[in-house]
């Protein structure tokens, strides 16, 4: 029994000295403890791609509801072409497919759109403004009929950011999109917050069109008014 004891007491030094030089699971106990970085660092670097794909995308809705409004217009013998409310039901509508199911814009978001015009007097208005989406959120530069004051510097001058506002010209029509989205986030809000993206876009109204309002003929549609917080046509 005492030789067994002695025997155990002499190996013990020698397996602790062996213990103390093996670094055959050093790789292991790195990597395990650098798991949790590599991973915080993978979503994060996913999550970013793609808020910045969404991001991209929310832009190219603004910019194709703008230019669609544009161009939109129905013929008319004899008379001006006509914007109706079933051509601006049309370019909200293609906004939500281009969007796809992806990024469901109009559960997520909200799409404004205003016709910025010229006053008789020469004054920057908003002559009407059409909205679709859940989002509860307004525009930016006022509802329909803001009008810039006769006289100073304050209040409505106009849609877009900076010092320089957008103004519309004589006798003709910009067209100012603002998309807000409530960006999904692919692994949850903990990674990069909550954020909501907002994108703007303006073009002239290409060609002549009646421009006193907006037409309702057939084939009749439901108005997209801003009193509404929607996604059905």
């Amino acid at each position: 029994m005492s030789a067994k004891v002695g025997t155990a007491r002499y190996r013990l030094p020698a397996l602790l000295s062996r213990l103390k030089g093996d670094r055959s699971g050093v790789a292991l106990i790195e990597f395990a403890f650098s798991l949790p970085l590599l991973m915080a660092l993978g979503f994060t670097g996913v999550e970013v791609a793609g808020l910045a794909i969404a991001n991209m995308r929310v832009s190219q809705i603004a910019m194709t509801v703008a230019d669609n409004l544009s161009r939109a217009k129905q013929s008319v013998p004899l008379s001006l072409p006509q914007l109706r409310e079933v051509d601006i039901n049309d370019a909200l509508l293609g906004a939500r497919i281009q969007a796809g199911n992806s990024l469901e814009i109009l559960e997520h978001g909200r799409i404004i759109v205003s016709s910025l015009q010229q006053t008789d007097a020469g004054l920057q208005t908003i002559a009407w403004q059409r909205c679709k989406g859940k989002l509860n959120v307004a525009s930016k530069y006022g509802v329909e009929g803001a009008t810039q004051p006769e006289t100073g510097t304050g209040g409505f001058q106009g849609m877009g950011t900076g010092s320089t506002r957008v103004q519309a010209e004589a006798k003709s029509a910009v067209m100012f999109a603002e998309v807000s989205y409530d960006y999904h986030p692919i692994f949850g809000e903990w990674v990069l917050g909550k954020i909501r993206i907002r994108r703007e876009a303006a073009f002239y109204v290409r060609d002549d069109r009646d421009l006193t309002q907006i037409y309702n003929t057939e084939p009749e549609a439901s108005a997209s008014t801003c009193d509404k917080l929607d996604s059905t046509f």
